[in-house]
């Protein structure tokens, strides 16, 4: 583990120099009161770095989550070149499946990120499934009453 040094200047200073503490390396235990929000003997700072919601600490739903995340990236890395050499039904659908997940869990991070409020982070989320949803039914029907998307795509290039 990588050595972390305090910022004596957070500390205050003495004679126009920066107070030194007398400990350097910042203990386990200071670093897991930081991450914890709870303030630790010696510490003089502000602590304002928040971890993910405790209902969600624990379990396997978010590693499994993020385990999906690169599993449905990785399958477009494949996907999209495998349609484009063999433009098929069975590839278009495939395609509306996972572009509509990818988009989908990409623009719900940025909604938890930077969406702050309990009651306009659950209108925005809402709002995201509605898109998502009518993107997903969009995309289906352009496959079923039109070319298909990988016509589609093909006769833009061409």
């Amino acid at each position: 583990m990588a050595t972390l040094w305090r910022l004596s200047a957070l500390c205050g200073s003495r004679e126009g120099r920066a107070l030194f503490l007398r400990t350097p390396v910042v203990r386990p235990a200071l670093v897991s009161a930081f991450l914890q929000d709870r303030p630790a003997q010696g510490w003089c700072g502000t602590q304002h770095i928040h971890l993910s919601p405790s209902h969600c600490s624990g379990s396997k739903a978010a590693s499994l989550h993020w385990t999906g995340e690169r599993v449905v990236s990785v399958l477009l890395l494949g996907l999209i070149p495998a349609a484009y050499l063999n433009p098929c039904s069975a590839m278009d659908y495939s395609l509306v499946a996972t572009l509509t997940l990818h988009s989908h869990w990409g623009i719900g991070q940025v909604v938890t990120d930077y969406v702050h409020g309990d009651a306009v982070q659950k209108a925005a989320k809402t709002g995201l499934l509605v898109l998502s949803a009518f993107t997903f039914a969009g995309l289906c029907y352009f496959n079923y009453h039109d070319v298909g998307i990988c016509k589609a795509v093909e006769a833009l290039t061409f």
